[in-house]
This record gives C-alpha cells, sequence and structure tokens, in this order.
C-alpha cells in the first residue's frame, strides 16, 4: 500500500555525520531507553570490558578505545536492543497473527522486547504464553519425527556469538544433517568463493592500521556513512596521512563525499574533511568492465615501460596463470568496456595514476553493491588481480577488505556454520565428540527456501534474523515457511518471519549483547570476530529485559539436549553452565584457537592466522591464482531498467529504525525508487508521482504497486530502492554463479505511472 502522503524530499546531503549524527542517536535512545539506561548501554559499547556492537562488524581500535566507541547506528541499534517497550503477553493477546501482518517493519520494531516464550497453535489466531520446558519438548518432537535428518533446516543469523554459533552446528550435524544457511549466504558469499580461489582464505587481509598507511582506498559498492559508519573515522585518519580514496558506486552518498567527525569540535561544527578524490558512478553491474579495463590499462603501461607497472618478483614467486589474465585483458574492447561501465576512458586512466602512486599501498574494500551480481565471484576475483599484479597484498597498507554487515557473520563461519564445511572441521568435529557427522552437502538459504516450498511438513529453526525479510522473493519465501510442520524462532524482538508460520510457531526470546548472563558457574561473556579477523569478548551489563530471556547458548543447549536425549553423550548442561568448557572445545576443534579461553580474556582479543597476510597460499599449488574469466554483464531489454536494492540511513540490515534516508534527502516514506530523471521524463514520471515496478526473470513477472519516484543522480538505466520493501521484486532463482547468492543488485524491471 502506499503511505497516506507522500514522503519529503530534499536535496541530498554532501557529508556524512556532524552534529545531525549526534542529535539523531540521542533521539533514538533518549526515546527507546531513557537517559540512564541508554547512557550505561552506550558507555559499554564496542569497550574491552563491555559488550559487542549488533550492528556491523567494524573492527575496534587495538591500542585505544574512545569513551564514546560507536557511530549512530550502533546507537540506533542499541536503543532498539534496551527499549524500555515491550511485547508482552497483554500485546499478543491483544493483536491477532493476521492483524500484525499489517503493521510495517517499523511498527514491529517499535513494540519492544519479547518477554517470554510464545506458540502459535494450528489453526489459532493469537500467539500465546508457553513455558520453556514445553517449547522443548515440541520441537524435539517435530524433529523427532521427521523421516530424514535432512528435512530440518537451521539457519543462522550474523548475531549469534561465537559459542552459540559453535553448539548450533554441533548439534545440527549430531542430529544428522548439514542444513545449516545463514545470512552470509545472502550477503559476502561471493566475497569468500572468489577469494578462496583466488588467495586460498576467504577472509579480508588487511587490519585497521593498513588503513593508516595506504596510499590509495578504493571502496566499490558499499556505502560507509550508512552501514558502516565507524569506518568514516579511518578514511578521515588515513586522508590526513596522504590517503586517495576512490569512491565507485552507481549512486553519489554522503558517506563517501566527507565526513564531519562527531566527536571532534570541527565535526560538531559540521566542517568536514573530503573524503574521494574521484568519484566513478558506475552504472549497476559495471565493476567487472571498469576493473577488466583497469588490468587493461595496467599491462599497456607495462608494455610501454617494462619493469615500471607490475610487481614481476612478487609475480614470479607467489602467482599463478598471469598469461591467461593478461590476454583477455588485451582482447577487451576498449569501445565495449567504456560503454558497459559507463566510464570514461580519461577516468580509467586517472584511476590507474591513482592506483599507482606512491608505494603502490592499495587497498580495496567492497560490500552488497559487489556480492550480489550474477559474476559476482568473477567480479571480486578482478579485484584480487588487481592487486596481485602489483603485490598489493601481505604488505603494510595493502590488501583486499571484504567489508562484513554484520557483527559476528565472520566468526559464525569460522565456527562451522555453513553447509559444506571441509573435511579437516567435520573430522575434528567426530574425534572430538565421538559423533559421526554428516558429509553430504547441505542446503544454502537459496536451496532451503526450495526445499522447505517444496516437501511439506519440514522443521524450520532460526538463531536469530529476519528470514523471510531478509530472503529473496519474498512471496515464495512466506509460502516456503507456511508449508513447514513447525517454525521456531530465537530472537530477541518480534519481526515480520515470526508471523508467516508452519502449522504451528514458536518464539524463543533470547538475552541481548548488551544483557548480563549468568548462568551456574556465574557470571558469562561471549566472543565475536570482526571483518579484519579479531576474535574479541564482549560482556553484558544490563539487567536483562524480562527474567524469562534465556541466553543463546542455554537455549540451543537445551533444545540439542532435548532431542537427542539417549542418542548423545556429550555434556551439554557443562557448556552452558559455564562458557569456558565451549571455549576449551572449540580450541581443540578449530584452528587457530589456541588458549582460547586465556586470549579472550585480554583487553582487545587476539588476531586469527591470516596466510595470506603473510602471503602463504593455501591453495593446492600453494601460489595465488589470477581470474581469466570472460566478461560477462548483467543486461536487461530495451526499455527496461536494472534495479538495485539498499538500506536506507534508519535501518540495519531488515531492522527499520525510522521513516527518514537523511543523507539521501528523503523523509517519513520508505516506498521509493530512486531515478535518474532523464528516464523518468522518457516514461512520463513526475518527481515523486506513483508508479507501479514490475520485474521479470525468464518467464516470471512480479509487480510492485504505488512506489514514489524519487529523482537522483545515477546512471541512466540504473535504479534502486529500498529493502526489504523492494525483495518480491527479487528473483529466487537469479543467483550469483559460484556462490549462489541473490542478485538482489540487479534485477530487471520496468515502470509505470501507478494505476492506483
Amino acid at each position: 500500500m502506499a503511505s497516506e502522503q507522500p514522503p519529503r524530499v530534499s536535496a541530498p546531503k554532501e557529508k556524512a555525520a556532524g552534529a545531525a549524527a549526534v542529535a539523531s542517536s540521542l533521539n533514538h535512545v533518549l526515546r527507546s531507553a531513557g537517559a540512564a539506561q541508554g547512557a550505561k548501554a552506550l558507555l559499554g559499547l564496542n569497550q574491552v570490558d563491555g559488550f559487542d556492537c549488533p550492528s556491523c562488524a567494524w573492527p575496534d581500535p587495538d591500542d585505544h578505545r574512545a569513551k564514546t566507541e560507536f557511530c549512530e547506528n550502533g546507537a540506533k541499534a542499541i536503543a532498539s536492543e534496551v527499549t524500555l517497550r515491550r511485547a508482552d503477553r497483554e500485546f499478543f493477546a491483544r493483536y491477532s497473527v493476521t492483524e500484525l501482518r499489517e503493521q510495517s517493519d517499523y511498527w514491529h520494531d517499535q513494540r519492544g522486547r519479547l518477554t517470554e516464550p510464545f506458540v502459535l497453535r494450528e489453526n489459532a489466531t493469537h500467539y500465546e504464553p508457553i513455558s520453556w520446558d514445553d517449547a522443548f519438548a515440541l520441537i524435539a518432537k517435530e524433529l523427532i519425527s521427521l523421516p530424514t535428518p535432512d528435512q530440518g533446516i537451521f539457519y543462522t543469523s550474523g548475531r549469534a556469538s561465537n559459542e552459540a554459533a559453535f553448539l548450533y552446528q554441533l548439534f545440527v550435524r549430531h542430529f544428522g544433517t548439514n542444513n545449516l544457511p545463514d545470512c552470509s549466504n545472502m550477503c559476502h558469499e561471493s566475497s569468500g568463493a572468489a577469494l578462496k580461489a583466488s588467495i586460498g582464505i576467504g577472509k579480508g587481509t588487511v587490519t585497521l592500521e593498513d588503513f593508516y598507511e595506504a596510499d590509495t582506498i578504493l571502496c566499490i559498492g558499499q556505502n560507509p556513512g550508512t552501514n558502516h559508519p565507524r569506518m568514516l573515522s579511518a578514511l578521515e585518519t588515513a586522508v590526513e596521512n596522504g590517503a586517495e580514496i576512490v569512491a565507485v558506486n552507481p549512486l553519489r552518498e554522503a558517506g563517501l563525499l566527507g565526513f564531519a567527525h562527531p566527536q571532534k569540535i570541527s565535526g560538531l561544527f559540521n566542517k568536514a574533511t573530503p573524503l574521494a578524490s574521484q568519484y566513478l558512478q558506475v552504472r549497476i553491474n559495471g565493476d567487472f568492465a571498469l576493473l577488466r579495463a583497469l588490468g587493461k590499462e595496467l599491462f599497456l603501461r607495462e608494455n610501454a615501460r617494462p619493469g615500471s607497472v607490475l610487481d614481476k618478483e612478487f609475480i614470479s614467486q607467489h602467482t599463478r596463470d598471469l598469461e591467461s589474465y593478461r590476454d583477455m585483458c588485451e582482447a577487451s574492447s576498449w569501445d565495449d568496456l567504456v560503454t558497459k561501465c559507463a566510464v570514461s576512458r580519461e577516468k580509467i586512466e586517472a584511476l590507474a595514476d591513482t592506483v599507482l602512486r606512491g608505494k603502490k599501498k592499495l587497498i580495496t574494500c567492497w560490500a552488497m553493491g559487489l556480492t550480489q551480481h550474477r559474476n559476482a565471484v568473477a567480479t571480486i576475483r578482478e579485484i584480487a588481480n588487481l592487486h596481485l599484479l602489483i603485490g598489493a597484498i601481505g604488505r603494510p597498507g595493502a590488501g583486499l577488505c571484504p567489508v562484513r554487515g554484520h557483527s559476528n557473520v565472520q566468526g559464525d563461519r569460522t565456527m562451522g556454520i555453513f553447509e559444506k564445511m571441509p573435511e579437516a572441521f567435520l573430522s575434528s568435529l567426530d574425534k572430538e565428540f565421538s559423533i559421526k557427522c554428516p558429509r553430504a552437502h547441505g542446503h544454502d538459504t537459496v536451496n532451503a527456501i526450495h526445499a522447505m516450498h517444496r516437501n511439506p511438513g519440514q522443521v524450520f529453526i532460526a538463531l536469530g534474523g529476519n528470514f523471510l525479510q531478509a530472503a529473496p522473493d519474498t512471496d515464495f519465501t512466506a509460502s516456503a515457511l507456511e508449508n513447514c510442520r513447525l517454525t521456531a524462532h530465537i530472537a530477541t524482538k518480534l519481526n515480520r518471519s515470526h508471523l508467516y508460520t508452519g502449522e504451528v510457531g514458536l518464539i524463543l526470546p533470547c538475552l541481548g549483547r548488551s544483557e548480563h548472563d549468568e548462568q551456574r558457574s556465574g557470571p558469562q561473556f561471549v566472543t565475536c570476530e570482526n571483518s579484519m579477523g579479531v576474535v574479541q569478548r564482549s560482556k553484558g551489563r544490563l539487567d536483562p529485559a524480562s527474567p524469562e530471556l534465556r541466553s543463546e547458548t542455554y537455549i540451543i543447549s537445551r533444545l540439542a539436549e532435548t532431542t537427542l536425549a539417549d542418542r548423545t553423550s556429550i555434556d551439554w548442561q557443562k557448556f552452558r553452565n559455564n562458557y569456558d568448557h565451549i571455549r576449551e572445545t572449540i580450541e581443540r576443534v578449530v584452528p587457530g584457537f589456541e588458549n582460547y579461553n586465556e586470549r579472550a580474556r585480554k583487553d582487545g582479543g587476539f588476531y586469527l592466522p591470516n596466510g595470506a597476510k603473510d602471503r602463504s597460499w593455501d591453495t593446492q599449488d600453494g601460489k595465488a591464482h589470477f581470474s581469466a574469466a570472460p566478461f560477462d554483464q548483467f543486461e536487461v531489454c530495451e526499455g527496461h531498467l536494472i534495479l538495485q536494492t539498499l538500506r536506507s540511513h534508519d535501518q540495519f540490515n531488515t531492522t527499520v529504525y525510522g521513516l527518514n534516508d537523511r543523507y539521501r534527502g528523503v523523509g517519513l516514506g520508505r516506498r521509493v525508487i530512486f531515478l535518474n530523471p532523464e528516464d523518468m521524463k522518457d516514461r512520463g514520471i513526475t518527481p515523486v508521482g506513483l508508479v507501479d515496478i514490475t520485474s521479470y526473470w525468464q518467464e516470471e513477472e512480479r509487480t510492485l504497486q504505488a512506489f514514489y519516484a524519487i529523482p537522483y543522480e545515477i546512471p541512466r538505466g540504473s535504479a534502486a530502492a529500498y529493502f526489504p520493501e523492494a525483495n518480491p521484486l527479487v528473483p529466487i532463482d537469479s543467483t550469483a554463479l559460484g556462490s549462489n547468492t541473490p542478485t538482489s543488485k540487479a534485477v530487471e524491471i520496468s515502470i509505470r505511472p501507478s494505476s492506483t
């Protein structure tokens, strides 16, 4: 449905943060949590003796922490978590599931914290309270009754701690399946697949200190001002130290243009440090063409001045397959590459100048703007090619940096949350616990949705997250969930996934990151891994929102204990009573976690091993590999546009904190689509006029009605709209080659004035 009133539209901002960020942070915290509770929470956020931010995975400084080591979106996240509002038994008695479906995602978040377990019984209209014992018994009964363990689907969000994630995958594999889809399948799966093939490890290769030493920082397909704002202070320091920043993004984003540091006097007076010295507004999915063109330019320069461009010593000692990549670059047509990326050759030459400046200390960062395309894996391998050409990896100030979108999504994968973990990991589990893990690959997110859609009666369990709103093809995903026998969600707050249930639905409320976790042996802490491979402790400070809340580790261990019963010899109670025992086990199973308990207790935590940082490549032949993928680009029919979904500034992932997108100049509205003014004119669409959007995939069409058209500086043929509102347009079967990630950044659409 359209909003009752059109959104407020103003000019987009030219800088991020400043006094407005401070005001927004305080407003959210005071409105939700009050002064005392809010201040206590904020002062513990990202502190060495506090708790990890439940928002993004940007790292904390190794050597110091500011008293206010958080950003605007971190403040919003913690305000949402420590809110004084409650979604209790009176709330669920008042609203039926049908009535709750009619409300917005923002409204759901504003209802507050869940207070006790709730069940939606078969054919019931309302959720009602259920005891913890009965909830565990209900889940165990349904799991045990499945014809095969492979009819259980066990999803994980990036909010889960290392300890919870490890217990969860142990339980699932002991139960008998590798069906462990997770949020990585929908975000950085393409990064992991590409980097593993190129350099032997599916993680980034830089530290925060590397940003301060870099000559050039290339930001491709990411918007740090909204998605990971603490990155802006690192970019500011890099610029002050002499680095040049190049932004590659279809939309002009305030957080790539300038940064007014809100913790500095100058920033509070809105004086900004300019960030990107070059801003390349590539057409959507034109990144592959741009990177291939850059490679072509570097080879041209090397041919003209042999030995002055490429790092031949590095290439000779550490890489394979250069000539195949060179042949691909040289065979590519300049006219074709320039047309496909919509960036002029002159700007590509200027980009090459910047990449080669100084000591070639290049860092390339990217996020969902690259990973959610059909050619995502090949595109990210083109980034690796660039770094291998000039040896910009494994030395200070240089490397690859996939910026993870959730605070422990990388840690979850390290702990085994993956549908196809390697044999070495599974063998270690077998040996440690005297079990036999299944070897057949399980379902990732897209395959899990298909499995639930295809086979009635499955059981779906989610450790955190908002599966429905994060997944593509919302209507298809909703019907898949409704086709299950049981759906159960471990969560802190109500979200839309809880409203499209199997025949029976369960909501199991857990502690938030900020809350004190007391078990039989005393107060507990957990650990998380950030974007740069640092593992550090997180210990909540606040009283739980309800005495009925349980920790993630408690819930998982009880669920395992109840389900596996006499089939298990694992002492699950020992694990939930004292998390040190979980870490002792992880130490024996997962490489890099030696002396885990001791190192986790050190301020700042510890770095995990990363061979690529030391120029050691965990590939079959011990070399880093150039990629020579054929040129590939997403094309649409004449008259159609390419749509990408994105976040507003007032949300984190699927959680909507407010209805404003301050940096893009949109207020009080989310059903909007950003369009090039000339594309609007060609279609007879007036500014802030209502339009209908239809997406196309093979023979399928999907239509959303009554979105407001916002003129914006974006390349012709491109469009953008917020998720999850636009997710119904993303086809379930349009996925990235090599990672199966939904192509949420490349959807073929047509638009027309609305029929409503």
